[in-house]
């Protein structure tokens, strides 16, 4: 079982079959994935798959991904999670992804925050990191205000829609929060 966080506006909590609509719903948008190395979902089929990668992402130790919801509303707004865990070192990197109507409302960062905490008290980390396309100024702009720092570039480093695309790397360590 994944645990539930809270924030003060909301629930991050285990990603369910129930759910597969909604991340369809998110990934079915080009403005979502343009910045996500994911090519932009077009059934629901996809979105069950997703659901599954999530679960068994925790299950075999790789990655954990939450579920972001509004606190009052139903179904999920967006997920958040860790990817690239690796126990032994102490690290994972954190990925992210928010239905458009959700946009610039800070919900994002509240949940970014929150498991930042509980990546460094609950799972022992010590570095968490961030892979960010160059042109994604929200997110650089989100990672910034959160506490990371720009590392350097990772050349043709992911592909969207058949292109190879340079991407910044971003961190944070434990003890320079």
């Amino acid at each position: 079982m994944i645990p539930t966080l809270e924030t003060k506006r909301l629930l991050l909590r285990e990603i369910s079959k129930e759910d597969a609509g909604s991340i369809f719903s998110c990934f079915s948008k080009e403005d979502v994935t343009r910045y996500y190395g994911q090519e932009t979902l077009n059934n629901i089929e996809q979105a069950e798959a997703f659901v599954d990668f999530f679960l068994n992402s925790y299950k075999d130790k790789r990655g954990v991904r939450w579920g972001i919801k509004l606190k009052g509303h139903q179904g999920i707004i967006g997920t958040i999670g860790f990817n690239a865990w690796s126990p032994k070192h102490k690290r994972a990197e954190i990925g992210y992804e928010i239905h458009p109507e959700h946009w610039r409302k800070g919900y994002t960062f509240e949940a970014v925050s929150r498991i930042i905490q509980y990546g460094f008290d609950e799972f022992g980390l010590t570095r968490i990191g961030a892979v960010v396309f160059m042109e994604n100024e929200a997110s650089i702009k989100l990672l910034t205000k959160a506490g990371f720092e720009k590392e350097g570039i990772l050349r043709d480093y992911m592909y969207q829609n058949g292109e190879a695309n340079d991407t910044y790397v971003y961190s944070i360590l434990k003890d320079n929060r």
